[in-house]
């Protein structure tokens, strides 16, 4: 989506006092929402989705947002395979759905909960039924099932500084050369807006995107080092 479709919606729906939804939205979608300063909720399922809907209205609730959950398990336990989520997005594009019809899929063991709008939901139920060489079995809920959310994981690390780039390359163990290429790619996103400028200073309650690697939040510093380096602590998604 473009910044005129936002605007669009916006508009559509303070003129006629309705609730309206984009679709999901990715990375570079949603830094440029973050840049048309519209006012309007995101939410994507649960709190710390990357994939995320946009609602414009008043009095928007998470309930309001037009998405379910499907609960995907293997058919026969034992023979199944361990499925990357690279897997269960290959399946659902095999069945001609768009990327921009899906939010998170959250892998836990053997099973996955694929997020998707509504209007999908019932199709994508009924045709999934083999994901490489796992028949699987599709069920719709319009609940999150429990322990499917893992949550961040703490650590401490030690940098140099609070620039944006020293921590992008010390939590994913790059080299200054690797990490400036994730810059150059626009591939790093505060709080889900594209952020080109590796000498930001990151704030505490910061999350940093690393579009196809990962993210993290940076939660505080914690003390320094007899060499002046600063102690800091994250949380890193799974």
């Amino acid at each position: 989506m473009d910044e005129k479709r936002f605007n669009d919606l916006y508009n559509r729906s303070f003129s006629k006092g309705i609730k309206l939804f984009s679709d999901f939205l990715n990375l570079d979608e949603q830094s440029i929402l973050s840049a048309t300063y519209l006012p309007c909720t995101v939410y994507g399922g649960y709190d710390g989705a990357e994939g995320v809907v946009a609602g414009f209205g008043e009095d928007i609730s998470t309930d309001d947002f037009p998405f379910v959950y499907i609960s995907v398990k293997p058919l026969s336990a034992k023979f199944s395979e361990k499925l990357t989520h690279r897997d269960y997005l290959g399946a659902l594009m095999n069945l001609g759905i768009k990327r921009e019809m899906l939010g998170d899929i959250l892998i836990s063991e053997n099973s996955a909960c694929i997020i998707c709008l509504d209007k999908i939901a019932d199709y994508v139920a009924d045709n999934l039924t083999r994901i490489r060489h796992t028949s699987v079995k599709a069920v719709r809920t319009d609940s999150l099932p429990e322990n499917t959310v893992k949550p961040p994981e703490p650590s401490e690390l030690v940098v140099s500084s609070l620039r944006l780039d020293v921590l992008v390359c010390a939590v994913y163990k790059l080299s200054r050369k690797e990490g400036s290429k994730l810059f150059s790619a626009g591939k790093i996103f505060v709080n889900s807006r594209l952020t080109e400028n590796p000498s930001y200073t990151v704030k505490e309650g910061d999350i940093i995107s690393v579009r196809g690697t990962g993210r993290f939040a940076y939660d505080k510093p914690v003390r320094s080092t007899k060499k002046d380096r600063i102690v800091i602590e994250i949380r890193k998604y799974c």
